[in-house]
């Protein structure tokens, strides 16, 4: 199982058309997802880069800033290159659908659209992209991330190191697979908490540090290298002591 997938999400519903904005937002709610929604493109891009979403629903067309112009900007920041992005559209002509591939959405849909429509259509996204853009030294294919002797098969939830099985709880397999996705890039506790909990659950930051010490913990187990670095007054990275 794809936590990525299986979560509920974090979405980021970006329509100026009001009432479009709330059917949208609360059909998501109600299947668990958490959602901020905003009418432009300038609030799009402050909240990707503060609220930081799972998946951003886009309309092609905002005041001010475009989804057009919104989408190429996320695909240009390294931070947000990978970040999906379902673009919103009453235009039915085919080039239209073709420019929102081209500029780096992920999938399109043309307004009005059936909520039914909707839900499998982000569940289609968040599968094909779960994993995906793991940069620094991290490798990846379609079910398995690595890095230096570290491998995790997310797909038959198997965590090995130097072909040794290691044994996580939910959470510490969370944390570490939020950090393989995002090698030598620190994070904050707060960050930390956002990837690994669910946002419905109240929970102190410095429960990341318990969980951080039991990650660490297993992973040193057999006499590695330890592979997680805190960084004072800042977070924890992954970081295997070698150049990018």
């Amino acid at each position: 199982m794809n936590p990525q997938v299986d979560r509920p999400l974090r979405i980021l519903v970006a329509e100026d058309d009001a009432a479009l904005s709330v059917m949208l937002s609360y059909n998501l709610e109600a299947a668990g997802h958490a959602v901020m929604p905003v009418d432009n493109g300038v609030d799009a891009l402050r909240e990707v880069t503060e609220w930081k979403p799972d998946l951003v629903l886009l309309d092609w067309m905002m005041p001010g800033l475009s989804g057009v112009d919104v989408c190429r900007r996320l695909r240009m920041a390294t931070t947000t290159r990978y970040l999906p992005v379902i673009m919103l559209t009453a235009r039915g002509e085919e080039r239209d659908s073709i420019h929102a591939l081209d500029t780096g959405a992920d999938d399109y849909l043309v307004k009005p659209c059936g909520m039914d429509v909707l839900h499998a259509r982000v569940r289609a996204v968040m599968r094909r992209c779960a994993g995906r853009g793991v940069a620094g030294g991290a490798e990846q294919d379609a079910d398995v991330l690595r890095f230096a002797d570290v491998t995790v098969d997310h797909g038959g939830r198997r965590v090995t190191r130097g072909g040794s099985t290691i044994a996580l709880g939910p959470t510490e397999y969370r944390i570490l697979l939020h950090l393989l996705r995002n090698p030598r890039r620190v994070f904050s506790r707060a960050e930390i908490l956002a990837a690994a909990w669910d946002d419905r659950i109240h929970v102190e930051e410095r429960t990341v540090d318990v969980h951080i010490r039991r990650l660490r913990l297993a992973l040193n187990a057999s006499g590695g290298a330890d592979l997680i670095r805190t960084v004072r007054s800042s977070g924890y990275m992954l970081d295997d002591g070698k150049a990018n």
